[in-house]
């Protein structure tokens, strides 16, 4: 069934595998033809890869599979033709190659900054240039070369003199910024200058700081959901997002409009200022050297081809990330939208990344709650027998790979991090909102619903809805390599089909290779009939011949081995969204909250709608240590009451209408659909074992119009006092129930002095755990007639209780707090909260 309000996409089917099948053929032919072997090698393994998948996936081409054993073929016998030294040797670049290439890159920095009328920015960039071209006309004996670089220089110089003209005709009448020219983060929320402008990164110059009006140049990003919140960031979001902008000890400042304006040309080449990042243990064992691309590349480009197939893991503990890679560009080329290359810079006019002779990149990730400028340069580690010691493509010269992995290794604190998973990943990289499913196993949590959960996830995967990856968990090594599966490791799903009764998954290993060993592999024949082979056009014995890393795996069989379903869901879903940044102070509330959640930070959701709607809550827990994904003893919830939006004291009185499993994972999801009129709602931050301070965000997605906002007390923090007092001896007189002791318990006495009816009284009263806890409150007298006599906290409750007093007169209040037992001794603390100044006093 669909969820109410969701918009539909158009799905993908083999037919788009076979496209990109011919296309990368056409391209293997052309480079072929011209002696570049080493692309034409590259261009036939994307082409057989592209027509096995689409054979897997159900293609009715005849003769698929020969054609991909063709395209093998003949990158094997290239491959042959190549040796190891003239690779090397065409891999590599002069010194006068790589200062051209610069002097060229800078040049066409500077035409860019012309065209958009950045005078002095290209007039900065073109004198640069100028210099860097006149130093390599005078390295050099070669005549075409420094006829060429003449040339440039002549251009370059001649547009430099004719800008500085022009400016200085129109000196002094530089226009004003307007407000619609204000500095904006990815999300739309206008950056106060003083906010985040505390915020420095040593790579900008000072033309980053221009505001800008083109945020996103590239035309096939899909639409965002409108921001129903405040257009500007609160003084304690800019707090929040200041603090948790120290990230694993380096700044990552907030990405705004103005950082599309990066400087990205320089004569000489970039190195970033926080240095090379820290190994893992095997990187440390087999590294020789840090290498730029154009030490082994002899044609540097940032993308070929947008490919899942050709993206290799090594020796970093990254399967996850590698998997989030995989399935983000399978998703840009199934539905023709860019997903992972809008994110790096610099980029041409398409919006497409380009490579940057100057070696350096920006990558906008999203990481505590927005996204954020990551500045990393293009040095890599190689291994001694020239191999890249990082994930990357297939293709030498292709660069996207290495650059996104590095931008994410630096933020999660190097090559050395311990791991994370792919909700994490992908929500770092495309923003979509990240959703875990557990799989249940015998005799655990049985509210994983196998059946309605496989339909969801063919039923939406195909329409472009979400992303899907599926790790396993602990595996004995024995069972392990009997099921061709590697432990705590992450698959990405390339499809899912249910044909014939049968209920499949396509997988891909990062690795690239090492594949499913159990029904429905290759090699298993008895389950792959003849029937089923047509229907899904596959060739058991062609696949024998090529291992990819990719698989098909029945539902059941993935269910035995697999331990958590990672689900990515399309944030164009939902037409409206907002944030809150925010943060939950250690000193704030109880270290567990199994009976008091006064403290809890609380949300009033008020939903604007007439008809069924579909609102999601993720919560995220902003992480600046690694460690944290190591050893997280974090566990968060959001709860959700159904009350009207008023404030809420007990976690089950009411019980939540929403409730779930704390998890120590940064994200929770808390997913609403919706079938009620104007609905208004609390949602409750909740966390087990809270030992540190919390910054975190909450982000509302809905199909209908709502406003957010944080609930807070109109007494709570403005005139408050905490009481320290003991039940002891003769005073531990307990209930009600106990004539002859009870009025033997404390009393204290509250003075409001004045005489309005309009006061607020905030009560609360904190003692052991194990003991019932409650108190009366009797009006000894009032400032106006028609004031309340006596009432009480009501039921009592372990260790918490609470009691309101709204509209109350001026007057004297007597609060006598007890346990539920005469004979209960224990210390306690009375919290009392008023909307007006007021005295009080110990009477017993």
């Amino acid at each position: 069934m669909t969820d109410p309000g969701f918009q539909d996409n158009n799905g993908a089917d083999p037919e788009v595998l076979e496209k990109d099948g011919a296309t990368f053929a056409q391209q293997a032919v052309a480079c072929d033809q011209k002696g570049q072997y080493p692309m034409a090698i590259f261009f036939y393994g994307e082409a057989a890869q592209a027509l096995l998948n689409a054979a897997l996936s159900g293609s009715k081409m005849p003769g698929i599979t020969d054609k991909a054993t063709q395209y093998i073929t003949r990158a094997e016998e290239l491959k042959k033709l190549v040796s190891k030294e003239k690779q090397t040797m065409s891999s590599t670049m002069s010194a006068q190659q790589k200062e051209l290439e610069r002097a060229t890159f800078l040049i066409k920095q500077a035409f860019e900054e012309d065209d958009l009328g950045n005078s002095q920015e290209a007039i900065d960039l073109y004198t640069e240039a100028v210099e860097l071209c006149l130093k390599l006309r005078d390295s050099t004996n070669d005549p075409g070369l420094q006829g060429k670089v003449k040339r440039l220089a002549t251009q370059a110089l001649d547009r430099a003199e004719a800008l500085k003209k022009k400016s200085s005709s129109k000196s002094g009448n530089t226009p004003a910024v307007t407000p619609t020219n204000k500095p904006v983060d990815s999300s739309g929320k206008v950056v106060p200058p003083l906010g985040f402008g505390a915020f420095s990164d040593n790579n900008d110059d000072e033309s980053s700081q221009r505001p800008v009006q083109n945020v996103n140049r590239s035309s096939s990003q899909k639409s965002t959901p409108v921001n129903v919140g405040q257009g500007s960031y609160t003084k304690e979001e800019i707090d929040v997002l200041r603090k948790t902008s120290d990230i694993n000890g380096r700044i990552y400042v907030p990405f705004l409009s103005v950082d599309v304006k990066e400087k990205f040309a320089f004569p000489v080449p970039f190195s970033d200022k926080d240095g090379k990042l820290a190994l893992s243990p095997k990187q440390k064992e087999q590294i020789v050297k840090w290498v730029r691309p154009e030490d082994y590349c002899d044609s540097p480009q940032m993308i070929y081809a947008v490919s899942s197939f050709s993206i290799k893991q090594t020796v970093v503990s990254d399967c996850s990330f590698v998997a989030s890679l995989a399935i983000s560009a399978q998703y840009e080329r199934r539905f023709k939208q860019k997903l992972i290359t809008s994110i790096v810079y610099p980029q041409n006019r398409n919006g497409d990344p380009v490579y940057n002779p100057c070696g350096k990149y920006m990558v906008k990730l999203n990481i505590n709650g927005v996204h954020r400028k990551v500045i990393v340069d293009d040095y890599l580690p190689m291994g001694q027998y020239g191999e890249l010691l990082c994930s990357y493509s297939n293709n030498k010269n292709e660069l996207w790979v290495s650059i996104l992995e590095k931008a994410y290794m630096k933020v999660m604190g190097g090559y050395d991090f311990p791991g994370s998973n792919s909700n994490i990943d992908l929500n770092a990289l495309t923003g979509w909102i990240p959703e875990r499913l557990s799989i249940a196993r015998p005799g655990s949590d049985d509210r994983f619903d196998k059946d309605k959960e496989f339909k969801r996830i063919l039923e939406r995967f195909h329409k472009g809805h979400c992303l899907v990856t599926i790790a396993t968990g602990d595996i004995s090594e024995m069972e392990a390599e009997r099921a061709g599966l590697v432990p705590t490791h992450a698959y990405a799903m390339l499809d899912i089909r249910e044909v014939k009764g049968k209920r499949l998954f396509m997988l891909k290993n990062p690795w690239n290779h090492l594949r499913w060993k159990g029904r429905f592999c290759e090699n298993d024949l008895s389950n792959w009939t003849p029937e089923l082979q047509k229907a899904l056009n596959y060739d058991p014995k062609s696949a024998q011949t090529f291992d990819n890393g990719v698989f098909w795996i029945d539902y059941e069989s993935l269910l035995h081995f697999y331990d958590v379903i990672y689900i990515n869901w399309n944030p164009s879903l939902f037409k409206y969204t907002t944030c809150i940044h925010s943060s939950w102070l250690a000193k704030e509330g109880p270290k567990k909250d199994r009976y008091n959640i006064s403290d809890n930070p609380q949300f009033r959701l008020e939903l604007k709608s007439s008809q069924p709607s579909a609102v999601w809550c993720l919560l995220t827990r902003h992480i600046t240590d690694k460690s944290d994904f190591a050893d997280n003893k974090e566990f968060i919830a959001l709860l959700v009451y159904d009350t009207g939006g008023k404030k809420i004291f007990y976690p089950h009185d009411p019980p939540p209408y929403k409730d779930g499993i704390r998890i120590n994972s940064p994200h929770y999801l808390c997913k609403l659909i919706e079938n009620k009129k104007n609905a208004t709602y609390t949602l409750v931050v909740s966390q087990y074992e809270k030992n540190n301070t919390i910054h975190y965000t909450l982000r509302v997605y809905a199909t209908c119009e709502f406003s957010l906002s944080k609930i807070v007390d109109p007494y709570k923090k403005k005139y408050e006092k905490r009481l320290t007092g003991e039940w002891k001896g003769v005073t531990a007189g307990g209930c009600g129930n106990y004539p002859n002791t009870h009025n033997n318990n404390p009393i204290y006495q509250i003075n409001i002095d004045n005489s309005n009816t309009d006061n607020y009284l905030l009560i609360e009263l904190f003692g052991p755990k194990q003991y019932s806890v409650g108190f009366e409150v009797i009006a000894v007298s009032t400032n106006v007639p028609g004031g309340f006599t006596k009432t009480s906290s009501g039921d009592f409750r372990q260790g918490y209780t609470v009691l309101q007093l709204d509209k109350i007169s001026g007057g004297v209040y007597n609060v006598s707090p007890c346990t539920f037992r005469p004979g209960e001794e224990a210390p306690f603390f009375l919290d009392i909260n008023s909307s007006v100044p007021y005295k009080v006093t110990q009477i017993r």
